[in-house]
């Protein structure tokens, strides 16, 4: 009872914060990316910015900053480029959900759902910005409809 930091403890709580850690690091990356393939010009928010994600409890209100910025800086670059895309505000409402949901994680009872439509949320926000981000690079073809998929 006297060692509670064994070497395995501490092997174990690498790993834990690894396995959390390394997403987050891929969702920065993505995030970054997305502001970095649009003109300075587009920008509302500073791709090295987008880092202080990683910081706890900063992280749960710069998100919302995050999320607006992003979806500003989008907006302007694709009327730059004449790209159209179905959403005003691109990625900003399932965005702002995310964000509201990790704020609501404190709330006794409710937070375990609201916790849970918050990852659920992240990795739908993540996907829908991973693809405005190809449609910057041109990949994509435009489909009958007009809009670029």
């Amino acid at each position: 009872m006297g060692d509670f930091l064994q070497p395995w403890h501490i092997l174990i709580l690498l790993v834990v914060a690894g396995f959390l850690l390394l997403p987050a690091i891929f969702y920065i990356l993505t995030l970054r990316d997305a502001v970095n393939k649009c003109a300075p010009a587009s920008r509302t928010i500073d791709p090295g910015l987008i880092w202080l994600l990683l910081v706890p409890l900063v992280n749960v209100v710069f998100h919302f900053f995050v999320v607006l910025g992003l979806a500003q800086t989008l907006r302007n670059e694709f009327n730059r480029r004449g790209i159209r895309v179905a959403e005003p505000a691109p990625g900003q409402s399932i965005g702002l959900a995310m964000c509201i949901c990790a704020c609501c994680g404190i709330i006794p009872l409710l937070g375990m759902l609201a916790v849970l439509a918050q990852l659920i949320l992240w990795i739908i926000y993540w996907v829908k910005i991973a693809e405005y981000s190809r449609k910057l690079d041109g990949e994509l073809l435009a489909t009958p409809s007009g809009y670029v998929l």
